[in-house]
């Protein structure tokens, strides 16, 4: 009798990327992600509003169905007739359905101000999508059941998914990146966001912002306590934040319009109690040469070079920061040790004793890059003092003059095919030797561990040449001892069985092709 074989379950994502690439032809594959994210984004919004109109029903009468407040005040968007999915359904084989949806997000985000700015406009009669290949998009997530999304996560994981497969398939992002969750998270658990002002100059969809709101709730902490800001120069991810947010309901300002963050700033008096970004790495001919000369954000450090803006970011991030403002945010490693007016920069920051923590991260983490970055961690006050956090007290130690160097570079699962990510052990792991660091806990619960950590006086970065590069100063021993060849071999058993599949789908292809036309091979 022959075995049943077990069906695999395509996942939501990877349903709607292969519904997204039958429209490969009329749309780039570097798009799907915006003409689906907008289908979605009505989709949710059409389902939330027809499950708050039955309860207005039931409640209050039929004859106040049509009440805005009543939606706006449990964060639900009032749709118009012509915007609701029932009537896109209605009219989905209809030759005039790309302007039916033009027609609809733009009555929702004139209906909804909290939307203004987040929608596409007149986007899909541009693109001139065939109509039977955007009825079977629209077929595809008419059957998603938004309900089952009580953390209202969907947006944010088709944006990545699709973005990822983007990368995958053409081996780059076109200039996009988005941050890896275990790597926000990771920010996040360090520097513990509870409430204040957070801040992001280069927010792309808005992922930071998502993570350390869940780190709050994760945390029983206030949401209400955090005030968001942020910004993204290409418009059309400026939009995904937008919606990304607003179906989260957390209210954020993200200034006017998609803009530059060097040339217009949106935000030029803020002064954040965190931030936490993922800037475009090594990033060149950021500014003219005769541009930005006297920017009042380098405040006395030199000017940060063209040929570069790695350092642009750093003191753009330093200038925004509160009295005792935190920041964690991601870079390439040359930041570390570059010359010149780089190494300008690097030691004034040292000087001032803004650096708290450099973390070397493991490589494959990104879809977009495979290098190895690093997560810097600026503290403007490293004195000792006692806080409250989410109604419990956190006693600071005196750590002026010091920096934790840390390196993850052994730390990370494998995940699909050659890519890593942190789990939260590993996670774990980093933040509580951070945390006992900082504390007053440091005298009898740190100590610097070979291959992993190390805490330096500002002397002997001074002795090293202002270099920020961990395996400056963490001792390393013999490495092959250290490694964990299981975890090892089963990437590597992964990859290989991985690669195995492809080259037989490959020869099943070309077999296929040769019966095709008339000439079987036989092996």
């Amino acid at each position: 009798m022959a075995k049943a074989t077990a069906k695999k379950e395509v996942s939501m994502e990877e349903a709607l990327w292969k519904s997204a690439d039958k429209l490969r032809g009329s749309v780039e594959p570097s798009e799907y992600k915006h003409v689906v994210l907008s289908l979605f984004f009505l989709k949710f919004a059409s389902d939330k509003f027809e499950i708050q109109r039955a309860k207005i029903a039931e409640k209050y009468g039929e004859k106040h169905v049509d009440r805005i407040p009543f939606y706006t005040q449990d964060n639900v968007f009032y749709l118009p007739a012509e915007s609701r999915w029932s009537f896109i359904m209605d009219n989905a084989k209809q030759d005039d359905i790309a302007l039916k949806i033009d027609t609809a997000l733009f009555t929702i985000e004139k209906t909804n101000p909290v939307l203004k700015g987040a929608l596409p406009d007149n986007y899909y009669s541009r693109l001139q999508i065939d109509t039977t290949k955007l009825a079977s998009l629209l077929d595809e997530i008419n059957k998603i059941d938004t309900s089952k999304d009580v953390e209202n996560d969907i947006i944010g994981r088709v944006y990545e998914y699709f973005l990822s497969k983007f990368a995958i398939a053409e081996g780059k992002g076109k200039g996009e990146f988005y941050t890896p969750k275990s790597i926000v998270n990771l920010i996040a658990e360090l520097i513990e966001p509870y409430d204040g002002t957070l801040y992001d100059p280069c927010c792309g969809s808005g992922g930071m912002f998502v993570q350390s709101m869940k780190f709050i709730e994760a945390h029983h902490g206030n949401k209400k306590k955090v005030s968001v800001y942020g910004q993204e120069y290409t418009n059309t991810t400026y939009k995904l934040a937008k919606m990304n947010l607003a179906i989260r309901g957390i209210s954020a300002n993200l200034g006017e319009q998609a803009a530059n963050t060097f040339s217009n700033d949106q935000h030029k008096d803020l002064k954040a109690d965190y931030i936490m970004a993922n800037p475009p790495f090594n990033q060149k001919d950021w500014r003219a040469d005769n541009e930005l000369l006297d920017d009042p954000r380098w405040n006395g450090y030199d000017v940060p070079p063209t040929s570069n803006a790695n350092y642009g970011w750093i003191l753009n991030i330093v200038s925004k920061l509160s009295q005792n403002g935190v920041a964690g945010f991601l870079l390439a490693n040359g930041a570390l040790s570059d010359d010149g007016t780089e190494l300008k920069i690097r030691t004034q920051l040292i000087e001032n004793d803004i650096v708290e923590a450099i973390i070397i991260l493991p490589r494959n983490l990104f879809y977009t890059t495979d290098i190895s970055v690093t997560l810097w961690v600026l503290n403007k006050n490293k004195k000792a003092r006692t806080v409250e956090q989410n109604g419990e007290q956190k006693n600071y130690r005196d750590r002026t003059g010091q920096v934790l160097f840390m390196d993850l570079r052994q730390m990370g699962q494998p995940y699909e095919k050659k890519y890593v990510e942190l789990v939260q052990e590993e996670r774990d792991k980093v933040t509580s030797t951070y945390h006992v660091w900082q504390t007053t806990d440091y005298d009898s619960k740190y100590e610097n561990v070979p291959e992993f950590c190390y805490s330096a006086d500002k002397s002997e970065i001074a002795e090293k040449g202002y270099t920020l590069v961990p395996s400056r100063y963490i001792e390393f021993v013999n490495r092959d001892e250290n490694i964990d060849f299981d975890t090892k071999m089963k990437g590597l058993q992964a990859e290989l069985t991985e690669l195995l599949k492809e080259e037989e789908k490959s020869k099943a292809d070309l077999l296929g092709v040769f019966k095709e036309l008339g000439y079987e091979i036989k092996l």
